[in-house]
């Protein structure tokens, strides 16, 4: 009897693993067609030449990509070959944060994403939607994932203070003159729902309060912003007019050749001038896309550019 309950669990046990396994090929499967589809939607709103076909290309990338996040456990899947959405997982795992951008006929962009969170086989996800346009003090505001103040963001890095939160490095392609780039703080509040802002910038007379801090640029230079995990230390070009008449026209900032930063003291970021970067150790950007060759490069395989 002994031996006959055995071989009964020993075989529900067997076909238990078989099932799993079976389900587990199954939803692999699918986020391969999911996929596969999402690049073919994702070089039409990169590359169409029609401010139309782009946007429509960009809504069913949307729907195809929620339908995509729905499969179980999709949290582990990679989505590499996405090349033109930018994927971060949070260094504690607790979420990853997907974005992109969509060139409007005029130039300027809309930013696309959201956050995944990592709770196994069902779906909890913050849509975040640009709502650029109408945030009065970008720099001052905090907002939630429904006022985001949009871009494609290129690094994440965690804060352990005594209520952790995220810096976010991005891009911000603004229009036809200049450019942005911006250094994002998230958060989540008791509910464990995004927060978009905080005040954790601190010694910049320039910023005071900041919520985020905001960089433009002329569109014709390119910027440094990265971060030195070594120096816990943020680190950027400052930007300049070319003249002293231009210092209210951002868009034709440019670098000067100096450097400044913020570094990491006690969970808040001290400014820093006039950084010595001989001591400061150099790598390059991570690298990034732009939207707007990525069709070359499919087609060539040429080296991936930086975002200026």
């Amino acid at each position: 009897m002994k031996g006959f309950l055995l071989a009964l669990v020993f075989s529900c046990g067997l076909t238990t693993a078989f099932a799993q396994h079976s389900n587990e090929a199954t939803n692999l499967k699918n986020l391969r067609m999911y996929q596969d589809s999402l690049r073919m939607l994702g070089k039409k709103f990169v590359n169409n030449a029609d401010d139309m076909e782009r946007k429509n290309a960009n809504y069913q990338f949307i729907r195809t990509f929620v339908r995509a996040l729905r499969v179980p456990h999709s949290f582990n899947f990679t989505f590499d070959s996405l090349k033109m959405v930018s994927i971060l997982n949070s260094p504690d795992s607790r979420f990853r944060i997907f974005t992109w951008p969509v060139m409007n006929q005029d130039g300027s962009y809309r930013y696309f994403g959201t956050i995944q969170m990592n709770t196994g086989d069902r779906l909890l996800m913050f849509p975040l939607e640009d709502y650029t346009p109408l945030i009065k003090n970008p720099q001052d505001t905090v907002t939630d994932n429904r006022k985001w103040y949009g871009a494609q963001y290129y690094k994440i890095v965690r804060v352990p203070a005594s209520r952790p939160y995220y810096v976010l490095l991005g891009w911000k392609g603004n229009n036809v003159k200049s450019t942005k780039k911006v250094i994002e703080v998230l958060s989540f509040d008791r509910d464990d729902k995004p927060v978009l802002g905080m005040p954790v910038f601190a010694g910049d007379k320039q910023r005071k309060n900041a919520k985020r801090i905001i960089f433009e640029y002329t569109r014709q230079a390119s910027m440094l912003l990265r971060y030195v995990p070594d120096e816990n230390l943020i680190v950027f070009d400052h930007l300049a007019p070319p003249d002293e008449k231009m210092k209210d026209r951002p868009e034709t900032f440019g670098p000067d050749l100096s450097y400044d930063g913020f570094r990491l003291q006690n969970g808040q970021w001290q400014f820093v001038e006039n950084l010595d970067m001989r001591n400061i150790p150099q790598a390059a950007d991570e690298g990034f896309v732009d939207p707007k060759i990525q069709s070359r490069l499919d087609k060539k395989a040429v080296p991936l550019r930086k975002h200026n």
